[in-house]
């Protein structure tokens, strides 16, 4: 792991999946270790779970699994150093763009239509 640039993912549930869940959440926690992925914060339930189990044994370092996205928002803020990179990623029921405000200290840009803001987009 470079100490200085480290990559981590904030991964929430994908609710689109259907039969297909719970192996659509593993295949991503193994890619992230295939990718060479240092720290996965799975955020969720039980599919969150399957998520972080994979990755940890695709041999992502760090892995952690919390519920909601204020714990996550807390947890990050105390693991993410200068220099780190950060992938948040869920599906849009997952709200995870508010984890990546409290990351960035300031509002993010919705899904989707890249020129409006979010209260725009889910106005």
């Amino acid at each position: 792991m470079n100490e200085q640039h480290r990559m981590i993912a904030v991964l929430g549930e994908m609710a689109e999946l259907g039969q297909d869940a719970v192996e659509g959440h593993r295949a991503v926690g193994r890619e992230a270790g295939e990718l060479g992925v240092d720290l996965v914060l799975a955020v969720g339930g039980a599919l969150a779970e399957q998520l972080a189990l994979a990755a940890g044994a695709a041999g992502v370092e760090t892995v952690a699994i919390v519920r909601d996205n204020d714990t996550a928002a807390a947890w990050f803020q105390s693991e993410v150093r200068p220099g780190d990179v950060v992938l948040v990623k869920g599906s849009r029921s997952g709200k995870l763009w508010q984890v990546a405000e409290t990351l960035a200290g300031q509002q993010v840009t919705a899904w989707g239509d890249w020129n409006r803001t979010k209260e725009e987009t889910t106005a």
